[in-house]
């Protein structure tokens, strides 16, 4: 498995402010982000898995959305996230 207990709640703690914090939005796009990147490395190996090509198109769309909400809501939690993370935009 990819994404341990332990990795995903050094996600939250790192982003969110706690561990338990599972719903704040900087959290949810952490954790999209850091999926991202692993299906994208998938994808690099396995060119024909469409299947997981799906998802990850799915996947990023969630995150654009969580990204115009944070932006709509606080631009400055926004600006930060997309700093910290490295995302273009």
């Amino acid at each position: 498995m990819y994404l341990a207990k332990e990795v995903k709640a050094d996600i939250f703690k790192k982003y969110a402010g706690d561990e338990n914090n599972t719903g704040s939005a900087e959290g949810q796009i952490a954790l999209f982000t850091h999926r991202i990147d692993h299906l994208t490395g998938h994808l690099k190996k396995n060119r024909k898995d469409f299947n997981t090509e799906r998802s990850l198109v799915r996947l990023v769309g969630k995150r654009r959305s969580l990204l115009d909400y944070l932006k709509k809501k606080d631009i400055e939690r926004y600006r930060a996230i997309i700093k910290e993370l490295g995302l273009r935009k």
